[in-house]
């Protein structure tokens, strides 16, 4: 897979006739533009390909649903005020786009070394991701929005199944919300299950719909969470992370989980 290559198969997958494509092989970057907005998506091909390499089909997959909900939601006004109940943050890859367009950044805050934290204006179908352009517009300032994001996703379910394996417990929460990963910034949830948990505690989002933590009482435990993990994220529609994490000390913790062996990532 080539920068040419990995071009040819976006333009193929988000051809529309109300779109137009510009590719810049200097930049490295293809220009997808709603002709009846004028508003567009540039896409940075090189960590595409970089994240191909990793995960293959899903990575191309990740790009074309992210374009795809912006172009539907770009060109439109969406005001947030009175709607704050509708503003969650949402768990991506660090591979994910850090800007709408040219020089309008999201507003994101690092989360970990394999994920970030993005803010969303649910619409009820889709959402939209919150945007400087957005905020200053409706003269808002960054840290509401947080402060609000917050506090409404510990207003989410946390209604859990089980599953013990090799007596490991594993929970998991799949309500298709499209905030189902985003619950591990419920902090206060986190340390309820932590309580509960009589082994190591881990936990695992490998994709936007769906969140496992495991109850881990023995090797065995971390080999079926590294299985399930991996099978999840190469199963899901917006992919975020094959690695799981160690929750200790209030804290989220990467690790490679390799045999029966468990390494902390350095």
């Amino acid at each position: 897979m080539d920068n040419i290559k990995l071009k040819n198969i976006l333009k193929e997958r988000l051809a529309d006739e109300n779109r137009t494509f510009k590719f810049d092989s200097q930049k490295d970057t293809l220009r997808i533009e709603n002709i009846k907005t004028g508003k567009g998506i540039t896409v940075e091909l090189p960590p595409v390909l970089a994240n191909y390499e990793n995960i293959q089909e899903k990575a191309i997959d990740e790009v074309i649903y992210y374009v795809d909900e912006a172009l539907n939601v770009m060109g439109e006004e969406h005001s947030m005020e009175g709607k704050e109940k509708f503003i969650f943050p949402v768990i991506r890859s660090t591979s994910f786009p850090m800007e709408a367009e040219e020089g309008n950044p999201f507003l994101f805050d690092d989360h970990t070394a394999e994920t970030r934290v993005f803010y969303a204006l649910d619409l009820g179908k889709t959402y939209r991701l919150i945007d400087e352009k957005m905020l200053k517009r409706e003269d808002w300032q960054g840290d509401r929005i947080r402060e609000i994001a917050r506090f409404n996703v510990r207003s989410l379910s946390t209604k859990l199944k089980s599953d013990i394996v090799a007596g490991n417990t594993f929970y998991f929460l799949n309500t298709n919300d499209g905030y189902d990963a985003s619950r591990i910034l419920n902090e206060s949830w986190l340390r309820e299950m932590k309580e509960k948990i009589s082994g190591t505690m881990a936990v695992a989002i490998p994709h936007q719909d769906v969140i496992i933590i495991a109850d881990v009482q023995n090797d065995t435990g971390y080999d079926v969470l590294a299985q399930m993990a991996m099978s999840f994220f190469a199963s899901g529609h917006v992919p975020i992370t094959a690695l799981s994490f160690l929750y200790e000390e209030d804290e989220l913790e990467p690790v490679f989980i390799m045999g029966k062996n468990k390494k902390r990532e350095q």
